[in-house]
Order: C-alpha cells, then structure tokens, then sequence
C-alpha cells in the first residue's frame, strides 16, 4: 500500500517507521510511504506557507497554492491516478474500526496534514475527497493524526503482523471490546490467573474469552453494543450478568 504524505513537519511523521508495526511494514514493503512539503513550492525568502486569515482572528491560515501543488505531486507519484484524499481534521468522520478495515482495503491513500488554524477552505472544497477525525479534541497538527491513520491501517496489511490472528482478537473488531489478558506469574499481589485459562481446553477458553469481551463491552463502551450483531448465547449471558447486578444491588 502506498501513502503520500502532505506535511510541512515530514521529520515528524517518519519517526513513526523507526520502530514497531509501520517500520516492519515498510521493511516486509508492504507499505510505501512518501513526503510532499508545501515549503518546496514557495519562494519568499521566508519559505513562507501561511498568512492571516480575511476577516481577522488569531492564529495563520495555510496557504492554498503550495498545497495544491504537493497534492498535483502526490498525484503524479501515486500508483493509482484515482488516490483519494484524506485531510485530517476535527470536523471529520470519526476514525473507527470500521473505516480502518474500508481504508486498508485500497491500494494507496493521499493524506493531507493541516497545521496552524487550518487551511484555506477553497483548497479544501476542490481538493479534498474526504476529512477524517481521529477524535473530538484538538491537537497542534494533522501530523500526528496521519501517524495514528497509518499504524492503524498498516496492522491490517498481509505481512506486517508476525501472528495475523492477532488482528481477529482485538478490541473493536465485530464491534467488542478485547477480553482480558493474562501472563505469568500466576499470582501476581493476590490475585490468580482465572482457571480455566490454565485448563487446556480450548472450547471452554474460547467461550470464556468471548463472554468477558461482552460483559467488557456491555459495562464499559455500551454505545458500541447497537452495532455488534448478537448471538443467543450471547444475550443470555447479558441477561444473566444483569440479574447478578440486581441481586447485589439489592443485599
């Protein structure tokens, strides 16, 4: 999969593939990644990329003719001349699990990254195909949100993860929470390991480990439970820790 990257900080997006997943991604070359920097498209003295915004206010707007020209460039360097792109924003779709899986199922993506008060909205109407948020806050550049884009994407990239089933057990996917995870030694302060994790029967752990995903999802993320297609099973073991609930309640 292949990334361009419309950044004027392209230092800080490559620390991402120093270590971990995006770094083995980009060795196993699975993932391609390359920079575009509005500042390679000034020619003030300054290398200026950004002017007040019309109408006053605090902060610099970035400007839209060096963006437009990195995202032609972009465009030129992508393997696919129809690459979307993505612009980092707080106003856009909230990044979930289920975008990840819909972006990393296509073969190149153009990422562009706002700093400063953001980007004349000009270039944003004719440019950007679609915005994206990786949550409802702010931070002090779209730099960090495209690193968070791309670690996401890459784990679901064939190749990148040594085990690929860890994929199918992790948080979010079908929309539950991950069950809880143990290692040695088996007491730690006090508490033991839950037994049948030390059983050896894989059926029972499985069950297990399902239940405490669905309780987890139920106790501490219920929004997502709407979005979760249920089994049976899985209802019953809802209804049965909610009557628990109620009878503790009620000693």
């Amino acid at each position: 999969m292949w990334f361009g990257i419309v950044t004027a900080l392209p230092e800080l997006v490559e620390g991402l593939f120093r270590e971990g997943v995006a770094r083995r991604s980009r060795e196993a070359e699975v993932l391609r990644c390359e920079y575009f920097t509005p500042r390679d498209h000034v020619s003030d003295v300054h290398r200026s990329i950004d002017d007040r915004p019309y109408g006053g206010g605090p902060g610099m707007v970035m400007l839209s003719e060096p963006l437009a020209a990195c995202l032609r460039d972009a465009r030129a360097a992508s393997p696919d001349p129809d690459t979307p792109v993505l612009y980092l924003t707080p106003q856009g779709d909230q990044l979930d699990q289920r975008l990840v899986n819909e972006l990393s199922s296509t073969t190149s993506l153009i990422l562009l990254a706002g700093r400063y008060e953001g980007i004349d909205q000009r270039l944003l109407d004719s440019e950007v195909d679609r915005e994206i948020s990786i949550g409802d806050y702010v931070i002090s550049g779209g730099e960090l949100a495209c690193m968070v884009l791309i670690d996401a994407v890459a784990r679901q990239l064939p190749g990148t993860l040594g085990n690929p089933g860890s994929i199918e057990s992790e948080s979010h996917v079908d929309n539950l929470l991950d069950y809880p995870q143990y290692t040695r030694p088996r007491e730690f302060q006090g508490r033991q390991v839950p037994t049948v994790l030390l059983s050896g029967d894989h059926a029972a752990i499985e069950e297990w480990r399902t239940r405490q995903a669905v309780l987890s999802t139920w106790c501490k993320r219920p929004d997502l439970m709407s979005q979760h297609d249920w089994t049976s099973q899985e209802k019953r073991w809802l209804r049965e820790f909610v009557a628990e609930l109620v009878v503790q309640s009620n000693e």
